[in-house]
């Protein structure tokens, strides 16, 4: 096939590029593309690198379109969007679909907006719309303090090095308050927007604490308890004073768990003079119970979730008695989701880990599936009341409620379409990026955005802090009630801001966050 250079693509001007990281490897590399095209006979002359936009060091892939193929040559499920030399040139007669998929003949390279960046673009359309104080909006658009440390840790008999982030966005409500995750893709860019994302909740859940996330970049499950409690308690060394009760207080998130935060306050403990040690037990929320842990922490964005479905069931008159749902990531926020809805009479169809994907339109039931998840080092893989399936089936999975609760970026421009429901509640941080956001919108299906879906954990934390301080301890049945109340209150005011500035549910949540935020600065004033 003829392909046309567009070496003379002004790279500022077309309107609508966007782009797509590849997963980081040789396989995804620019080099191994040419290597697989020439292997097959296609012509491998490599386009002029234009600026930033064609970059071909090895994470980036190298595509291109072809007339009458639904996206880009086998790696059509990667991208859709619009080629620059068309928007450019205006060559491109083809239609454009309503998935969004422009066909064309172009070389182009592409990258997918960061976290971060998506966060960005989320706050500047909030921003806009409220018209937030431009002063105000330089302070919050960006992080505080950001602590990488790196420590080693010796490790089935020789010393590993390991790399911990602390990011702190802002603290103009009350202390720093956040979770440490342990995976892989932790790096500074997913923290920040994390850390950003835990500032918007606080506020829009009214209750006295700022925005801070962080985490460690290794894989958790390829270590001992043993070498899991070191790495943990040498990060916590490591952090120093950058945390703290009154100042900086972690919580549990991907991969850590009431054990890891245990372990967190004993060695912080240990740091203290001795007869400061009980006055700071609140230094971590999501403490084991007998550790002065709170009733109901464990199950809390899960409890928060099913209370916001139940919200939006009411709103639509809707009975959730007989409702089918599917879940993606079944840990602790997932798994506690779907023992919750099955007890409103939901019945739970499909289900996604690491593990794969797996499926039961009879229902399956969540207690055993969390049981069996619990006997196989929590994975899903195998289990008998389920059939597996892909993880397009998956998406495109029947039903009335879908409950992202795993990564981030999981409903884009490519997943959006495939999804058949009626709403989708956000268990996840950052599971719909901003193109997914306006698909759903224009495809009529409401969602229940993160910052307000899956607050119940930071709430739930919060009532932990109080109760170490006041030396408490409230049964269950008050915890659930304070939950009610404050997310509910959240919801309402979400709804009532949606109305007024006539937006969708993701903006007018920031801009319940933000106005919050404004109106602290505007009465304190910045100093000096």
């Amino acid at each position: 096939m003829e392909r046309e250079k567009i070496s003379t693509v002004d790279t500022e001007k077309a309107p609508g590029f966007r782009a797509q990281r590849s997963p980081i490897g040789k396989a995804g590399s620019s080099e191994a593309r040419v290597k697989d095209q020439a292997q097959d006979g296609r012509e491998t002359r490599m386009p002029r690198k234009r600026g930033r936009i064609l970059d071909t060091s090895r994470e980036w892939k190298l595509l291109y379109h072809q007339p009458g193929k639904p996206g880009l040559d086998e790696e059509a499920d990667v991208f859709r969007g619009l080629c620059r030399y068309c928007a450019i040139r205006e060559s491109c007669s083809l239609p454009r679909p309503e998935a969004g998929v422009w066909r064309c003949e172009h070389y182009v390279t592409i990258r997918q907006a960061s976290v971060y960046e998506n966060v960005a673009r989320q706050f500047n359309a909030a921003a806009d719309r409220m018209g937030l104080d431009p002063a105000i909006r330089k302070i919050l658009a960006t992080t505080q303090n950001e602590i990488v440390v790196h420590f080693p840790v010796r490790v089935n008999g020789s010393v590993e090095m390991f790399t911990g982030y602390r990011v702190q966005h802002n603290n103009v409500l009350g202390p720093f308050k956040g979770g440490l995750r342990f995976h892989p893709s932790v790096d500074l860019d997913e923290v920040r927007a994390l850390a950003t994302w835990m500032t918007w909740k606080a506020a829009i859940t009214n209750i006295p604490f700022g925005g801070a996330k962080g985490g460690i970049a290794f894989d958790p499950s390829q270590f001992t308890r043993e070498e899991l409690e070191r790495i943990t308690r040498r990060f916590t060394f490591a952090l120093g004073n950058n945390i703290g009760p009154e100042y900086d207080i972690p919580a549990p998130d991907v991969n850590t768990n009431p054990q890891i935060m245990a372990w967190i306050l004993d060695t912080y403990l240990s740091t203290m003079p001795p007869q400061d040690r009980q006055r700071s037990i609140h230094v971590v929320t999501g403490k084991p119970i007998e550790s002065s842990g709170s009733q109901g922490r464990e199950k809390a964005t899960g409890q928060g979730i099913v209370y916001l479905i139940q919200e939006w069931a009411k709103d639509h008159d809707f009975d959730l008695s007989g409702a089918t749902y599917f879940v993606q990531g079944f840990g602790n926020v997932g798994s506690w989701t779907a023992r919750l809805m099955k007890q409103l009479g939901a019945r739970l169809v499909a289900v996604e880990d690491v593990s794969g994907s797996f499926a039961n339109p009879d229902g399956i039931d969540p207690d055993d599936l969390a049981e069996f998840a619990r006997r196989d080092s929590g994975l899903i893989a195998g289990y008998p009341g389920a059939r597996p399936i892909d993880h397009k089936t998956f998406l495109q999975t029947e039903a009335d409620i879908f409950v992202p609760a795993a990564l981030e970026n999981q409903i884009t421009a490519e997943t959006a379409p495939l999804l058949n429901v009626k709403v989708v509640a956000e268990g996840a941080n950052g599971p719909t990026d901003p193109d997914g956001d306006r698909i759903l919108e224009s495809r009529g299906v409401d969602v229940i955005p993160d910052i307000l879906c899956n607050s119940g954990g930071v709430i739930v934390s919060y009532f932990e802090w109080l109760q170490n301080k006041r030396s408490e301890f409230w049964e269950l049945e008050e915890v659930d009630a304070k939950l009610h109340k404050k997310i509910v209150d959240a919801y309402e005011r979400v709804g009532q801001t949606a109305e007024e500035f006539d937006t969708g549910w993701r903006t007018a949540a920031y801009i319940v966050a933000l106005k919050r935020l404004e109106k602290v600065y505007t009465e304190r004033g910045i100093f000096p």
